[in-house]
């Protein structure tokens, strides 16, 4: 009777092995690296990991769609305003955040109240950002207002319809990607301290402290400068700084049209200015180019930072020198 009973019990001790092994052996943790008939090692299964948990931001300089780009779209790109971001849209979308300094209200209301150099895209042009994919943009510039407060103010009625959020016009923005939260802040010192827009001062050092308390990540916009300079102000390099020691993990320039250097401070990055995304400064070669930046999001920080460079091509439509 006792043998019958070990037996048994040996029997049942098996039978959870084998359970247990071909549980184990069929999970998803250990199939989805086998290559070749062989399991992955532990290093390559942490690789796996770390690349289902990286984020990939892509930021891109001043957008203009109206003037020579819109003459441009309808000439050539029979009134499709998908047509400037033609041969850069794919590459674009290989992000999980494409962000971007919108240099022109989209809207058809309002009288032109600004300079000669005013700038107001027709409604239309919001396809084009939706084609291209931004998923957040500043309007912190000197161009938000040219047409007055009703067509900012339908601008950004605009963007919101269009599902792109839009930063330096009151709260920041805040996007939460793979347990991450990443905030976007936008000011300017250019122009006038005109309604609604955030103005670049020493205020900033608390709105950058409070989104940190807050974000894992702190990415700030600054449109500031000296238009066409390749080198950064004194002025510049103060504010970069200040927004880093606050918190800031990246600083986004625009502005000068043409590219600036991008450094590290204190472990943080600052990319003084990316020069021209989709413009019609067409004189010279400098304002006919500008930088990708991505962004490498690993662990709740910045991992790394890399710059490619990008054309604009006669009809305006950027392309990654690579590329074409």
């Amino acid at each position: 009777m006792k043998r019958f009973f070990y037996l048994i019990l040996v029997i049942i001790i098996i039978s959870e092995i084998l359970f247990l092994v071909l549980t184990f052996t069929s999970s998803p943790q250990v199939n989805f690296l086998k290559q070749g008939g062989q399991t992955a090692s532990l290093q390559q299964i942490a690789e796996k990991e770390s690349q289902d948990s990286t984020i990939t931001i892509f930021a891109v300089g001043d957008i203009m769609l109206d003037r020579g780009v819109e003459y441009m779209v309808k000439k050539e790109g029979n009134g499709d305003f998908n047509f400037p971001f033609l041969k850069i849209a794919d590459d674009l979308k290989k992000a999980d955040i494409l962000f971007g300094n919108l240099e022109s209200i989209i809207s058809d209301k309002g009288e032109k109240v600004g300079s000669i150099y005013s700038f107001r895209a027709e409604p239309g042009a919001i396809e084009g950002l939706i084609y291209a994919g931004f998923d957040v943009v500043s309007i912190a510039n000197n161009h938000s207002l040219d047409y007055g407060s009703l067509a900012f103010k339908d601008s950004l009625l605009n963007l919101k319809n269009a599902g792109i959020e839009y930063v330096g016009a009151g709260a920041e923005v805040t996007k939460e990607i793979k347990k991450t939260k990443i905030t976007f802040l936008a000011y300017t010192n250019k122009g006038s301290k005109n309604w609604g827009i955030n103005w670049l001062d020493e205020r900033i050092k608390e709105d950058i402290k409070e989104a940190k308390e807050k974000s894992d990540v702190v990415i700030v916009s600054f449109h500031w400068g000296e238009e066409y300079q390749p080198q950064p102000s004194q002025e510049q390099r103060y504010f970069a700084h200040l927004a880093i020691d606050s918190g800031a993990d990246l600083v986004v320039g625009h502005h000068p049209h043409v590219i600036q250097p991008v450094e590290k401070y204190n472990d943080s990055w600052i990319a003084y200015s990316l020069g021209n995304f989709v413009f019609d400064q067409g004189f010279s070669e400098k304002t006919m180019k500008g930088l990708l930046l991505e962004v490498i999001i690993e662990n709740k920080k910045i991992k790394e930072i890399n710059h490619k460079e990008i054309k604009i091509s006669p009809d305006f439509q950027p392309f990654l020198k690579a590329s074409y």
